[in-house]
């Protein structure tokens, strides 16, 4: 996990609000564009968002691109995918079944990365 990082998103919706998805991955990946670190933390029903394909259908239009495309694109340039351990336990998800590139994060990382980022986006 990153120690500190300038940008977190947060992420709280499945694919059931795919405009709050795509928005939160546009301003992350933005955020990297300007030479920022980033991370992604999805949290509640987000974590569902962990499972490999899980974006492939979320498209809401331009001038926006697909989530899986924003997505692809965040972890080439840098980004970190962090998934809430407690809220993947909640929804019945194990570490194994979630994308490899994502990590497990508990309630003080979270803290830690919040009180050490200078922006955030909070997507609730």
């Amino acid at each position: 996990m990153p120690n500190v990082t300038d940008f977190v998103t947060t992420l709280f919706d499945d694919t059931s609000n795919p405009s709050k998805i795509t928005v939160g991955l546009t301003m992350a990946v933005k955020a990297l564009e300007k030479g920022h670190s980033a991370s992604v933390i999805l949290f509640i029903d987000a974590v569902k968002l962990s499972k490999p394909n899980a974006l492939d259908e979320i498209d809401i239009g331009a001038p926006f691109k697909p989530a899986k495309d924003l997505l692809e694109k965040f972890i080439e340039q840098g980004g970190n995918v962090l998934v809430c351990g407690a809220c993947m336990q909640h929804n019945g998800i194990k570490e194994s079944e979630i994308d490899p590139r994502f990590e497990v994060i508990d309630g003080g990382d979270v803290v830690d990365l919040m009180m050490g980022a200078t922006g955030s986006l909070q997507l609730s």
